[in-house]
């Protein structure tokens, strides 16, 4: 196996690993012993997963969130230049796509690491896949605003791209908002706007459903 840095999806939710990720991302797990993770408990949980007779004990994890240091990030990578591959773990889906493992890919980079991105689930691919939207020109937006004039005034901006530049707009949302957000969408939206609703995807109770705002109105979500 190529000594690199190796992007280990996981799954999006409590789905089967045979569902959406290659016996090849095992293969390469098996064979790592140096873990940048989010969350030293749910990896643990997911490489458990991976392989029941994965020796937790022998694996070393570095946690990585908002408090890690960027000095501490570059010093993560010292078993990679020592020739030893490493892994990156998300709580959820690709590494490094709105996800703090971007700084460590990043650093890698800078330093001429070799960086390899393995298969597995993309909420935004997924729903860009599904949305039945321009899926050539697209922006992800991660998170919009909390505060609720800033926005409906972010809301406002993205949809006058759909019609100016006629880009697909994503954001993602904490399921505890999704209901606000969605009121805001369809109270200063264009009725003939579109919206997709993407939820659970590749889960048990995956919603994915794409409408006018004027369509939605008549929905009970």
């Amino acid at each position: 196996m190529e000594t690199a840095l190796y992007l280990i999806p996981v799954t999006l939710g409590d789905t089967p690993l045979s569902n959406v990720l290659p016996t090849y991302n095992k293969e390469i797990i098996l064979h790592i012993r140096h873990f940048i993770v989010e969350d030293i408990r749910s990896a643990r949980r997911f490489l458990k997963k991976v392989d029941k007779t994965i020796d937790i004990d022998l694996i070393t994890f570095y946690p990585l969130n908002k408090h890690t240091s960027p000095d501490a990030i570059s010093g993560y990578l010292k078993p990679l230049q020592d020739g030893f591959s490493m892994g990156i773990i998300s709580e959820a889906g690709c590494p490094a796509v709105a996800d703090p493992g971007a700084d460590v890919v990043a650093i890698a980079q800078r330093k001429n690491l070799r960086v390899v991105p393995l298969v597995g689930p993309s909420s935004i691919i997924l729903s860009v896949m599904a949305s039945g939207f321009n899926g050539q020109s697209f922006a992800f937006n991660g998170y919009l605003p909390i505060e609720s004039g800033e926005r409906i005034k972010k809301i406002k901006v993205l949809e006058q791209r759909i019609y100016n530049e006629h880009q697909t707009q994503l954001f993602i949302e904490t399921p505890y908002r999704n209901h606000k957000i969605i009121e805001d969408i369809l109270h200063q939206c264009r009725p003939q706007t579109k919206l997709c609703v993407a939820a659970n995807i590749t889960c048990e109770g995956e919603y994915i459903k794409t409408c006018t705002v004027a369509e939605w109105r008549k929905i009970h979500l």
